[in-house]
């Protein structure tokens, strides 16, 4: 009953008034994103050491459940190039078995995640973790296309980074001028498409209706009618997949065992909260464009719904996609009908013309993902360094550096330790002890002192009350409290043992200022009923019984 209230799917409201125009409109969107998402379901699929049909079956899949059950009305569903690494690695670590484990159970986590309510925590991953991240991904992404790029005959690829170099140096002889061409025209095409399109305007005719069609597309066409027309020698999807099955994914239970669950388990955490990040993340860039706020906690849901079915039709990890949602949004998208259109239009696709994608060079499809890897990187961070703080320039590089050389795994929890004790460190700084020269106790020095505390007192900032109690007075001890934002049960303590070696020292304490939750703290730890101290309504009381108590 719990969980049946909070689940409402955002097409429930989105459907509000829903009439043929809007139809219209999201057939249209959901067509266009849907030859959008074609080339790169296969090539993410590819780059993670699946089969291209593991991306398109995700893609329909996905894509539909999230448009479907998420929180957001334009979001698109799916493979990203986020999870290549990671999927690349547990595939080649532990097996596709170990994968559809780990993505099933990373969808339990999401679901758990939006249940738990949890969708807003995930916005307090700092900027430099996520910054870190990506561009790691997006190198090592681009590092794992260039043996398709170059066409190289590698067998099998490391998942390492160092393993990486080292194979590409080892078969740099075996490059294929033929792939090598391909890809560089498929990329020339796709990067003058994106740039040259946009600035030709009216002046050319149909150039508004080109501008929908995306240079991937344009692309791929191009390169798969060359090499199917001229029979280039160059390996594609055919050559080494053996075509793509048209026939819709048949359901299939790994060998589950105890064991591989829990070697799986760090992967499907990172895996869960990679999702997390990427889905909401796209979600925000969404709302931004169609002034909406999506539901976060029914967008983790339908994510990890979404994610627990989809590995056992023969899919791999998703989540929300920016591309292809702005692509949603710009192509006229007004509810998720238009998400659940382009997975339906791609189940068309597989049914009628798979056969068509046996000619489709992957040389192509690795300039296509080398296209991908080269936006999703934020380079512009690393120009701009020098202008922020020490402990960002420290949690980015060291996230990057780990995300390249070792694992996202290990990356994304040194990254949020380290940002942890980065915020840990900073909330300390603002917690100061200020002394007091109050003119009524001029004549008291060193009989009497005052101290203000100001800012959280809590356990990284307890050195504060210690440099109080290292130079306790003679006689009375005033303390203003009214500069305390927050306190938790550390630094309870640590004031609860100031206030018990006064009493031992007989050195009564006239105390004032606590409010709001720092005086509730207070009163569950007993604070308030400590014998040698007083509590007064202000300063200015507090001195005068501190003074009066020295007469």
């Amino acid at each position: 009953m719990f969980v049946a209230f909070l689940f409402r799917p955002r097409l429930i409201d989105a459907l509000a008034g829903y009439d043929r125009t809007r139809l219209i409109a999201d057939l249209g969107a959901g067509l266009t994103v849907a030859v959008v998402a074609l080339p790169l379901a296969m090539a993410f699929a590819i780059a993670s050491g699946l089969k291209p049909e593991a991306g398109i079956f995700t893609t329909i899949i996905a894509g539909f459940l999230v448009a479907l059950l998420g929180g957001s009305r334009v979001q698109i569903g799916g493979p990203a190039g986020a999870f290549i690494v990671i999927v690349y690695g547990i595939v080649q670590q532990y097996g596709v078995a170990n994968l559809i484990i780990a993505t099933a159970l990373s969808g339990v986590l999401l679901f758990a995640m939006g249940v738990l309510r949890l969708g807003t925590l995930v916005r307090f991953i700092p900027v430099a973790v996520i910054t870190g991240f990506t561009n790691g991904i997006a190198v090592l992404i681009a590092l794992s296309q260039i043996k398709d790029f170059l066409g190289l005959r590698i067998a099998s690829m490391p998942a390492d980074f160092f393993g990486m170099l080292a194979a590409l140096w080892e078969h740099a002889h075996t490059l294929n001028g033929w792939a090598l061409g391909i890809a560089l025209a498929c990329l020339a095409i796709i990067v003058v498409w994106q740039h040259a399109m946009p600035s030709l305007g009216a002046r050319a005719p149909f150039s508004g209706k080109l501008n929908t069609v995306p240079g991937a597309i344009v692309a791929l066409v191009s390169a798969t009618i060359a090499v199917a027309w001229f029979q280039l020698p160059v390996e594609t999807i055919g050559s080494r997949f053996g075509g793509i099955p048209a026939a819709l994914p048949a359901f299939a239970l790994p060998d589950f065992s105890w064991e591989s669950a829990r070697f799986v388990l760090m992967p499907a955490i990172t895996l869960a909260l990679l999702g997390a990040i990427e889905s909401l993340l796209c979600a925000r860039v969404a709302d931004g464009m169609i002034q909406d706020r999506h539901d976060p906690n029914q967008e983790l849901m339908a994510q990890g719904i979404a994610n627990f079915v989809v590995p056992f039709f023969g899919g791999m990890p998703a989540t929300g996609t920016i591309a292809r949602t702005v692509t949603n949004v710009k192509s006229g998208a007004t509810s998720p009908v238009a998400g659940m259109v382009h997975a339906l239009v791609l189940l068309v696709v597989i049914l009628v013309a798979a056969p068509l994608a046996s000619s489709i060079p992957l040389a192509c499809l690795a300039a296509i993902l080398l296209h991908v890897a080269w936006n999703m990187g934020e380079w512009r961070a690393f120009a701009h360094l020098r202008h922020l703080t020490v402990p960002y320039r420290v949690t980015l590089l060291s996230v990057f550096f780990l995300t390249v050389v070792f694992d996202l795994t290990v990356a994304v929890q040194v990254g949020i330790l380290a940002a942890c004790v980065t915020f840990i460190w900073r909330m300390a700084k603002l917690t100061r002890a200020e002394p007091l020269a109050p003119p009524e106790l001029l004549d008291l020095a060193g009989q009497v002192h005052a101290w203000r505390l100001v800012g959280p007192l809590f356990f990284g900032s307890t050195a504060a009350l210690e440099s109080i109690q290292d130079a306790l007075p003679q006689r009375a001890l005033v303390l203003d409290l009214s500069g305390v934002i927050y306190m938790d049960t550390t630094g309870a303590d640590a004031l609860l043992a100031l206030l018990h070696t006064c009493e031992k020292r007989r050195i009564p304490v006239f105390a004032h200022g606590l409010a709001g939750q720092a005086a509730d703290m207070a009163q569950r730890k007993s604070l308030l009923d400590q014998p040698g101290v007083q509590w007064l309504p202000d300063r200015a009381s507090a001195i005068a019984a501190a003074r009066a108590a020295c007469q």
